[in-house]
């Protein structure tokens, strides 16, 4: 099939030629044809520029690439087609996006669209116009083609980075596992700081359990032998102001059956009490900023199941649009697949829970109701976490909905007590949603009465508004009961019809019995 026309979607514009001489479609993979194709000269006698498009700006650039990527047919480049190309005649178009060349075809019916997947020739000369494009636009000075690609090639990629909402879950993904290796060499570092400092203070091992707090309180003492009654506050702020335990210290230390250490043995044990309690420092901080983003990104799932086991459940999916995309069988073994194969292979139990043991719920339910429990609230986080991937606006509302049922349904096994239904939860949950949106609106409570340049007010065109949006509910009902009226005489008119049907029959049955 002959080409008659190409459609060049370059940085500057859109660009349309028309093919003076064919392409020889039946040697078009013989060398002398290709060496033609990269010749300027041999080219410029193939395809004549008809008609430039240019593009008034760095955004109109961005919005038109935007929508060729997505396969949208725009007005700007409707209306250089329709000025360049005869769309009334059945001509052919050489396109090189195949989606683009869909939305052209649904516009223009008459038009017949090519593209380099269908013909040889126009992936041919598509190459060619790519090769010498710049060329064979005279309004082009030297250079302008590439830095157009660089700008619009950076504005493109900012854009898609910025557009890409679900990537902000990667930081979760990497804060979790980051808080993972923290607890690790916080406890490795617990451990051995209390195997070197107990043989210089072996009581303070058992008066101070927590791991932090035993770090700073070897900061605040070093040698026990310099611990006096003046240090009492020092040592209670340590301990979280609790003077009871840093009287309990300071008493131990005058009676305790720990050795001296050297000078480079303390020292040592003070680097490492400062590693432990830096450690522990910035792992408390990194908890509040994986608390932080998961009431961001994923605010339903953290109010439904935590902060910490939600994002390993993000994070062993991949994502958090992943995880919206699996099914609640899914999500409940999720992080038990081994066990889950294994059982499989050995054709044994499979696995009840996986990740989501490790929740508040699981731990608090009899041994009975564990299974049960676990696949409810599997299917309680598998809904949490679609509402937070596809919602617009971010809230928590649905989460702590989704929670409280949880709650009911685990005192429902262990008392009876009956829980509320769920789409009386859901509809009291969106009806909160709306209420927050409907307060967050500057027009909800009346606009001010500004006066527009044209002298209407602010406040006048917010009731028209609001009085056009009633008469079209007003419409909608009534067309919705009419159209409720017509199905209803229909459906009486059906049954008047098949009861005539019917009496017919069994007259016709009648008279065959009575001829017999």
């Amino acid at each position: 099939m002959s080409v008659h026309f190409l459609l060049q979607e370059s940085p500057v514009g859109y660009a349309v030629y028309k093919v003076t001489k064919e392409p020889d479609t039946v040697g078009n993979r013989l060398k002398e044809v290709q060496e033609a194709v990269q010749d300027l000269a041999k080219f410029g006698k193939t395809v004549q520029l008809v008609g430039l498009a240019p593009f008034q700006g760095t955004q109109q650039a961005l919005d038109e690439i935007n929508s060729i990527s997505e396969g949208l047919l725009t007005d700007y480049l409707k209306a250089t087609l329709e000025t360049n190309i005869p769309t009334s005649k059945k001509v052919t178009l050489g396109v090189s996006e195949k989606l683009l060349a869909g939305s052209i075809k649904s516009e223009f019916p008459k038009l017949v669209l090519e593209t380099p997947e269908t013909s040889e020739p126009v992936a041919d000369l598509l190459r060619g116009l790519r090769q010498h494009g710049a060329k064979l636009i005279k309004e082009l000075s030297e250079g302008d083609i590439e830095r157009s690609i660089l700008g619009l090639g950076h504005a493109y990629s900012r854009a898609k980075v910025k557009f890409s909402v679900q990537k902000n879950d990667n930081h979760i993904i990497q804060a979790i596992a980051t808080l993972d290796s923290l607890d690790k060499d916080v406890n490795q570092f617990a451990m051995k700081l209390r195997e070197m400092y107990g043989w210089h203070f072996p009581e303070l091992s058992k008066i101070v359990s927590n791991n932090d707090q035993y770090a700073a309180a070897v900061l605040k003492i070093g040698d026990k032998s310099q611990l006096s009654e003046d240090d009492i506050h020092d040592l209670a702020a340590v301990v979280e102001d609790d003077e009871a335990i840093a009287t309990a210290i300071i008493k131990a230390a005058r009676v305790s059956m720990g050795r001296d250490l050297s000078e480079q043995d303390m020292a040592l044990v003070m680097q490492t009490a400062t590693r432990a309690a830096s450690l522990a420092k910035y792992r408390k901080s990194l908890t509040g900023y994986l608390s932080s983003k998961m009431n961001t990104v994923a605010p339903n799932l953290a109010a439904l199941i935590g902060d910490t086991v939600g994002a390993r459940l993000i994070s062993k999916a991949g994502s958090l649009t992943n995880l919206s995309k699996y099914p609640a069988s899914t999500v409940q073994i999720l992080g038990a697949e081994k066990a889950l194969f294994r059982a499989l292979k050995t054709k044994g139990n499979t696995p009840k829970y996986g990740l989501i043991y490790h929740s508040s719920f699981i731990g608090r339910t009899g041994v009975k109701s564990k299974g049960r429990i676990s696949r409810f609230l599997a299917n309680k986080c598998s809904i949490a976490s679609r509402i937070d991937n596809f919602s617009d606006v971010p809230t928590s509302k649905f989460g702590e909905a989704l929670k409280r049922q949880v709650d009911e349904r685990i005192d429902f096994y262990a008392t009876g007590a009956p829980p509320a239904k769920n789409s009386t939860v859901m509809e009291a949950a969106m009806q909160s949603v709306m209420a927050d949106m409907e307060l967050d609106d500057p027009t909800a409570g009346g606009a001010e009465d500004v006066v527009m340049a044209d002298g209407v007010t602010a406040k006048a065109t917010e009731q028209a508004i609001r009085k056009e949006k009633k008469k079209k509910e007003k419409k909608s009902k009534h067309a919705d009961s009419d159209a409720e009226e017509v199905t209803e005489k229909k459906s009486k008119k059906e049954k008047k019809r098949k009861s005539g049907e019917d009496e017919d029959g069994e007259s016709k049955k009648k008279k065959k019995k009575s001829k017999a």
